[in-house]
């Protein structure tokens, strides 16, 4: 990846020297903006030339090439400082302008820089709020598009939500889940019954056999009843005689 200067771009730096700001007037700008660390100074200038053969700025009319001069001064806070390039002592062309604000040198941004960020910032505007937008658009197949809001989903949420009825079952649901049922108990039986509410469930087995009475026993009654019967017969004796009558 290729690396960028950072003179390709000086609207996005500023420079400044403390020590000049309290010494800072109309006569010592032009000196404080041709410092060795000022990225916004061409070393190849004119007035680079005029300082080192220590002439006045008057000299800068009669020489061709790039000069600065000091375009406007409200002293102490602002000081607007022209970059041009001189082809004779009546015809200039403005290259640049750098104002300094409490001694806080900016570049001025040129017509088509201000145009291109203004347009950024309005398509940037406008791509956001398409992106929102989006993002509230909702789709089914049964219902087709409609957008949902989040002020929707707070309403949604503050109003009570209707209780639904409980339709009744009909006729035939109700047969028909009684014979399920029937057959279901059919072929798988309960394995455990609790004969009542709060006992623990029983095998059904063992109440089967608690059920049905033991044959032995049952045969013990009978004898015991058929004992009972013969003795009362005993006591009571044969039957009287009655007599004939002729």
């Amino acid at each position: 990846m290729a690396t960028v200067d950072i003179r390709d771009n000086l609207l996005g730096i500023s420079w400044v020297d403390s020590s000049w700001i309290p010494i800072l007037n109309s006569g010592s700008v032009l000196d404080y903006f041709s410092e060795r660390s000022n990225p916004f100074y061409d070393r190849t200038c004119n007035n680079e030339v005029v300082k080192m053969q220590r002439l006045t700025l008057e000299h800068l009319n009669q020489m061709v090439g790039i000069e600065y001069i000091l375009l406007h001064a409200q002293e102490p806070i602002l000081f607007i400082i022209r970059k041009q390039q001189r082809q004779s002592p009546a015809q200039v062309i403005p290259l640049a302008d750098y104002y300094i604000i409490a001694g806080v040198i900016y570049q001025a941004p040129d017509l088509g820089s201000v145009i291109n960020s203004r347009v950024l910032t309005a398509v940037h505007g406008i791509q956001s709020a398409f992106e929102e937008a989006m993002s509230y658009c909702r789709y089914h197949p049964s219902k087709g598009y409609w957008w949902h809001f989040k002020d929707h989903e707070e309403q949604d949420k503050a109003k009570p939500k209707p209780k639904r009825k409980e339709e009744p079952s009909s006729i035939f649901q109700r047969q028909r889940v009684d014979a399920l049922l029937v057959d279901l108990r059919q072929k798988f039986p309960p394995k455990f019954v609790q004969q009542k509410s709060g006992e623990k469930p029983v095998p059904v087995d063992q109440t089967k056999k608690e059920a049905e009475p033991v044959p032995e026993t049952v045969k013990s009654e009978e004898k015991e009843t058929t004992k009972n019967v013969q003795q009362t017969v005993s006591t009571k004796g044969p039957p009287e005689k009655r007599m004939r009558i002729q």
